[in-house]
C-alpha cells in the first residue's frame, strides 16, 4: 500500500505529457488490438496529408451510412459510436434527428438520392418514437430513464424542420408538436429548466441555444407560431451568460469552469442563427465575441484545445474534433455575413486540421469516422468514432467549399 502510495505521488509530479505518456503504455497491455493499433499509430503518424473536402466527405458519409446499417438497435437510426472498446452502440435519437439535414442536403447538391432515403429512414424512426407530449427523450434508445428532454427534442426538430420542408403531410404534425413542446415549456425568462437531461450534471445549459435553432428553422417552415420569438427569448437569455471576453458560463455537459469546445460550438451556432433569421445587431456582436475569444485559442497548425477556461487558455492537451469543426463552421457564416478574413483563415486552418486527422480509407468501421478526441484517448468520446462528430465534419468542410475552401480540390 505504501509503495503504491509513493508511486502514484511520484507520477502526479510528472509533467502532464510524461504521466499520460506513461499511462498510455501501462494500459496498452489491456486493450483491444483495435483500441492499441490506433493509440500507436497516432504517435508514429501524428496526423497524414490533407485529402481534400471532396474525399473526405464523401468518406464520412460513408461511415453514416456504416453507422445506420451496423447500429446495434437495427432499427433505422444512426448508431451513437463505433467504440475500438466494445463495437457498435445503439442508435442515438438526439443526433440521428441533425444528422437528417445533412444527408438532405447532400442528396440534393450531390444528386445521390440514396441519401434522402437513409435521411427519411431516420426521420421515420424518430417520429415512431415521439414521446406523447411532444417532446423526445434523451440518451440512446434503450437508455432509462425514457423522459422527454428540452435538448434532445431541439436537436430532431432541426430534421423534422428539414423534412416537413420536403413533404409536409408526413412530417408537419411531428413538427409541431415538437415545437410545441420546447415554446410552452419556456420558463419566463426565457431558459428552459422543466425538461433537463438526466445524463448531465443539473443546472442551467446556456447551450440550449441549439434548441433554439431548431424553433428557427421550424419558423422557416412554419411562420406565425411564435416559434422564433420562444428561440430569441433564450438566446437574449443566453447571451446574459457571456463574459465581455466573450467566453460563456454555464456552457458545458459536466465542467462549467472548463466547457468543452463541442459545447461552446453549440452555443456560438444557436447565436449565429439568431441572427441569421432575425438580422439583430446585438445577437451579431454577441456571437462576435465568443467568435474572437475562440480565435485566441487557435494554434497555428488549426488546433483548438478541447476544453477552454475563463480566460480561453488550454484547459486539457487533447482536441476535441467535434467541437473545432463546429466552430469553424460558425466562423464560416460570421464570414459570410461580414467579410471578416480572420474567421475565414481559422475556419480553413482548423477544417484541413481535422482533416489531416481523419483517415478516408482503411478499416470500414473507422474510415470516413470522427473520433471524439485527439488523440483518441482523450477524455471527450474516449476511444470513439462519433457520429455527430462526422455529423459537423461534413457540414463545415462543405461550408468551405461553398465560400471556395484551400482545401476543396
Amino acid at each position: 500500500m505504501m509503495a503504491n502510495s509513493v508511486l502514484g505521488t511520484l507520477k502526479q509530479a510528472l509533467p502532464t505529457p510524461l504521466r499520460r505518456r506513461l499511462s498510455a503504455l501501462a494500459e496498452d497491455l489491456s486493450l483491444p488490438v483495435a483500441a492499441r493499433d490506433e493509440r500507436r499509430r497516432e504517435r508514429d503518424d501524428p496526423s497524414g496529408p490533407d485529402p481534400g473536402i471532396e474525399a473526405s466527405v464523401a468518406a464520412s458519409l460513408a461511415w453514416l451510412g456504416r453507422a445506420q446499417d451496423c447500429s446495434a438497435t437495427a432499427d433505422g437510426g444512426v448508431a451513437r459510436h463505433f467504440s475500438l472498446l466494445k463495437g457498435w452502440a445503439d442508435s442515438y435519437p438526439e443526433t440521428t434527428g441533425y444528422i437528417v439535414p445533412t444527408l438532405l442536403d447532400c442528396a440534393e447538391s450531390m444528386n445521390r438520392p440514396e441519401l434522402a432515403e437513409r435521411a427519411l429512414r431516420m426521420l421515420d424512426w424518430c417520429v415512431a418514437i415521439q414521446m406523447p407530449d411532444g417532446g423526445f427523450q434523451g440518451g440512446t434508445v434503450r437508455a432509462l430513464p425514457k423522459v422527454s428532454v428540452t435538448f434532445n427534442t431541439g436537436q430532431i426538430l432541426l430534421g423534422l424542420a428539414a423534412g416537413t420542408a420536403r413533404d409536409p403531410a408526413r412530417y408537419g404534425a411531428a413538427m409541431h408538436r415538437a415545437a410545441e413542446f420546447l415554446r410552452d415549456s419556456q420558463d419566463a425568462d426565457g431558459a428552459w429548466r422543466r425538461h433537463p437531461t438526466p445524463f448531465a450534471k443539473p443546472g442551467e445549459k446556456a447551450y440550449e441555444t441549439h434548441v433554439s435553432w431548431g424553433l428557427f428553422e421550424a419558423e422557416r417552415v412554419a411562420p406565425g407560431h411564435g416559434y422564433a420569438e420562444a428561440g430569441y427569448r433564450q438566446v437574449r437569455w443566453a447571451i446574459g451568460k457571456q463574459a465581455a471576453n466573450g467566453w460563456i458560463a454555464d456552457c458545458c455537459l459536466e465542467d462549467a469552469a472548463a466547457p468543452l469546445t463541442h459545447t461552446l460550438g453549440y452555443w456560438l451556432r444557436g447565436v449565429v442563427e439568431a441572427f441569421r433569421l432575425s438580422g439583430e445587431a446585438d445577437f451579431l456582436a454577441a456571437a462576435r465575441r465568443t467568435a474572437d475569444g475562440l480565435l485566441g485559442a487557435l494554434g497555428p497548425e488549426g488546433r483548438l484545445p478541447g476544453r477552454l477556461d475563463s480566460g480561453w487558455r488550454a484547459a486539457v492537451d487533447w482536441e476535441c474534433l467535434t467541437g473545432s469543426v463546429q466552430i469553424a463552421h460558425s466562423w464560416l457564416l460570421l464570414h459570410q455575413a461580414i467579410a471578416e478574413p480572420r474567421y475565414l483563415d481559422a475556419a480553413r486552418r482548423t477544417n484541413a486540421r481535422v482533416r489531416r486527422l481523419v483517415r478516408i480509407s482503411g478499416e470500414p468501421d473507422q474510415a470516413g469516422g470522427v473520433k471524439g478526441s485527439y488523440p483518441v484517448d482523450g477524455d471527450y468520446g474516449r476511444f470513439e468514432y462519433l457520429n455527430w462528430a462526422a455529423k459537423f465534419f461534413i457540414d463545415s468542410n462543405l461550408a468551405e467549399a461553398r465560400v471556395g475552401g484551400a482545401g476543396s480540390g
